[in-house]
């Protein structure tokens, strides 16, 4: 059962880069023509432009060493998009695997059970399905990690009986589990959560949520917007009302301009927590190696998340990158 074969692998991207190369590039000759589906978010906001990117390099080196593998990448602005997205690659496309990453859990779980029951290789990622057990391989980011660790900061760095509002990310399994990680790591202190409500990763949408929020409560000591992008309309809206003396931000995935200003010590930015957009290179990677090797690819693959702070901060600071 894929969920019972738990692989919390820490390997880093490059590494599996390389050995999925290699792997690829020995087995090409003998192997047989694959086409593989690749279904993502379009690129949005910040983290969906990087992971976007990356989804494009890996799909561009993959292919150009490896003419037997065939990609079809679609991106989608909403679910039904994504749903219609799916079904042609199933109906047209003939694929023999899917890489997908749901824009949301429920709508996309029948669609992708229909790829499965179609007898194809199916990885899903980053945002899992509303019923487990239907793919072959998981890849994400630690979500339970990635809100333990923010918990786990404002716990120990608060001042006693400190406030603190959430913006939680769109509706999704994995945003359920960063919600009860950061919750279970404030259980028994005396931190407040005052209030939680959907920013759904959209810098929009948070500077709105957090502009009510300013309104509601006169006193805010802390942020937690899990996810960067919203994280950036949170202080936006923080500069608009004066208030940026009174409370702290913590968001998430290492957006280069929040880590550079990690980097030099913003009060108003102490820390900030890693969810790389890479992880689709590694989805799109270790499907490749499904078909074009004997590995094992069943299962999960899990990429930790890390606490960044300004002494560390320059090792996770990539000024090139989209993201």
């Amino acid at each position: 059962m894929i969920r019972r074969n738990l692989l919390k692998l820490t390997v880093a991207a490059a590494a599996l880069s390389m050995a999925a190369g290699q792997a690829l590039a020995q087995d090409a000759a003998a192997a047989e023509p694959v086409v593989i589906g690749v279904s993502i978010p379009s690129a949005t906001h910040g983290f969906m432009g990087g992971l976007n990117w990356h989804a494009q390099q890996t799909i561009d080196r993959l292919g150009a060493a490896n003419p037997n593998v065939t990609f079809v990448l679609a991106t989608a602005g909403d679910a039904a998009k994504q749903v219609a997205d799916i079904e042609d690659m199933l109906a047209t496309r003939d694929i023999d695997g899917l890489v997908v990453l749901p824009f949301e859990s429920e709508p996309l779980t029948d669609p992708v059970k229909q790829v499965k029951a179609a007898g194809k290789f199916v990885t899903v990622v980053d945002r899992g399905l509303a019923e487990e057990g239907i793919e072959d391989l998981y890849v994400a980011g630690d979500n339970t990690a990635f809100g333990r660790v923010a918990g786990e900061y404002f716990r120990d760095n608060l001042k006693a009986g400190g406030k603190i509002v959430v913006l939680r990310g769109i509706p999704t399994t994995l945003d359920n589990e960063r919600v009860e990680a950061f919750q279970a790591a404030l259980e028994g202190s005396d931190k407040q959560i005052l209030d939680m409500q959907h920013g759904n990763w959209n810098r929009d949408d948070a500077f709105n949520v957090m502009q009510d929020y300013l309104a509601k409560y006169p006193e805010i000591d802390a942020v937690w917007a899990a996810d960067d992008d919203m994280a950036v309309g949170v202080l936006e809206a923080i500069a608009q009302a004066g208030r940026e003396d009174e409370m702290v931000v913590v968001g998430g995935a290492g957006m280069k301009e929040i880590v550079k200003r990690i980097m030099d010590k913003d009060p108003q930015l102490p820390v900030n927590v890693t969810y790389p957009p890479a992880l689709i290179s590694s989805a799109i990677e270790m499907t490749a190696l499904h078909f074009m090797s004997d590995a094992p690819m069943a299962g999960r693959y899990i990429i930790g998340s890390q606490l960044i702070t300004p002494e560390n901060a320059e090792r996770y600071y990539f000024p090139d990158s989209p993201f």
